[in-house]
């Protein structure tokens, strides 16, 4: 018995271990390009590890594109969108939660519903709505098609929400307290973890936002970094393969120092929730 429990460990490690290589490698080639020559990059018997280790194409980087405006633009737009999505998204959970109306479970299956309707699909609605509102080409067109919540986060908060005792919500109104004192003193700190969750999956999507800023905006001071790095495969000289690289490397790491400090409560926050 204590020999297939080890024999067991072992396949289930190796293969953890197998996946997360198989990860990892595109990442490892990613960063070590970026500090390539591009005879090292170009060369007919690639090496894992620069020859010559450099910093230019990081020095080229910041030539070629507004490289730190973009930064801020995308931190600007998603924190935005992120806090956005946590206030309106988590009171919309709390509605279908805790609160009781006539066809409240029809809408919410309706809600849910827009779940399987695919981005791309609603893309040119959208435009037209965001080019009526003269809001093309400005912050607002980035922002307001997404600040005002999901569907995939009010569901995920909602269940979450499902889990708190009603006798808690039940005390407070004995206190006299409404219902924006029960949500905002009682039920948010509770979903904390819930929260983690959402706002790591935001700012992950809306950071890596690529169609959407493409259409929508056209200035280069308003650029996101997703646009922007795309810019660097399309050259009037080619493709620079290791500026690409080092703009992707700079553009990944805020992603990977945002999931590393928050990845308990994403695991946390998805256990409690029932989304195992």
């Amino acid at each position: 018995m204590k020999i297939s429990k080890i024999i067991g460990a072992l396949l289930l490690h190796t293969t953890l271990i197998a996946g997360a290589t198989i990860a990892l490698v595109p990442f490892i080639w990613m960063v070590a390009t970026s500090f390539k020559l591009p005879s090292d990059i170009l060369s007919t018997a690639p090496t894992w590890l620069p020859r010559e280790p450099t910093f230019r194409n990081y020095e080229l980087l910041f030539s070629y594109i507004p490289f730190l405006r973009q930064f801020i633009n995308t931190l600007f737009v998603t924190i935005v969108i992120v806090l956005g999505q946590l206030l309106f998204s988590s009171m919309g959970a709390y509605a279908f939660a805790r609160l009781r109306f006539p066809g409240r479970d029809g809408l919410f299956l309706v809600f849910l519903a827009t779940l399987m309707v695919p981005n791309v699909v609603t893309l040119i609605p959208a435009f037209i709505v965001v080019r009526n509102l003269g809001w093309v080409n400005t912050y607002m067109a980035l922002i307001g098609p997404a600040v005002l919540g999901s569907a995939f986060a009010t569901f995920l908060l909602r269940q979450f929400m499902l889990t708190i005792p009603a006798e808690l919500e039940e005390a407070a109104k004995i206190d006299g307290a409404g219902h924006f004192t029960i949500y905002w003193r009682i039920i948010l700190p509770l979903v904390r973890p819930a929260l983690a969750v959402v706002g790591i999956f935001a700012f992950v999507a809306f950071w890596n936002d690529f169609l959407w800023p493409l259409v929508v905006i056209n200035s280069e001071s308003l650029k996101v970094l997703t646009v922007g790095i795309a810019g660097l495969a399309s050259g009037p000289y080619g493709t620079d393969w290791g500026v690409l690289m080092a703009g992707s490397t700079l553009t990944v790491m805020p992603l990977i120092v945002v999931f590393l400090a928050l990845q308990r409560h994403v695991i946390e926050g998805v256990a409690i929730s029932g989304l195992k």
